[in-house]
């Protein structure tokens, strides 16, 4: 089982193990307005946050927002928020240049990349990841954050699309 830190402390996350190289699983998020954004099968980088409401992970959203907005890729924001909260949240930063997608109805998605807390304050939510997949939708990228509550390498990630 996997692991991550949530303020210096572990905790484990459930699902499937994805990794560089495999095929990224087909999964479908709901979008701010109830719509299915479909992860995987194509290039994409999937930013995969604890929640929008967290300054770490607001920041990382709107870092991403910034660099989408230069590139052709496709940014996908994943958590287990809410859809009307996820759209308000774009609205009120100005989020335009990426979608986000929410996992809260079976939390197939974290299941399947192997980004479900399984355990600690934040078990039920997803993790904070990157994953940067190919045309093919094949993972070229992988980040398991090493700590929740700190923000990726964004050089790495955004040097790999």
């Amino acid at each position: 089982m996997a692991t991550t830190n949530l303020k210096g402390n572990p905790v484990n996350l459930a699902g499937t193990e994805v990794n560089v190289g495999d095929k990224a699983p087909m999964i479908n998020v709901v979008g701010q307005d109830l719509s299915n954004i479909q992860i995987g099968g194509k290039a994409q980088v999937i930013v995969v946050v604890p929640s929008l409401d967290t300054a770490v992970c607001a920041a990382e959203t709107r870092k991403f927002n910034e660099e989408a907005a230069k590139s052709d890729a496709e940014v996908v924001v994943v958590s287990m928020d809410l859809p009307f909260a996820m759209g308000r949240f774009c609205t009120t930063e100005g989020i335009e240049n990426l979608k986000v997608g929410s996992d809260f109805r079976n939390k197939e998605f974290a299941n399947a990349y192997g980004v479900l807390i399984a355990d600690g304050p934040l078990a039920g939510v997803t993790c904070r990841a990157i994953f940067v997949t190919d045309d093919a939708g094949v993972v070229k990228y992988k980040e398991i954050c090493p700590e929740i509550t700190e923000e990726p390498n964004y050089q790495a990630a955004l040097s790999s699309i």
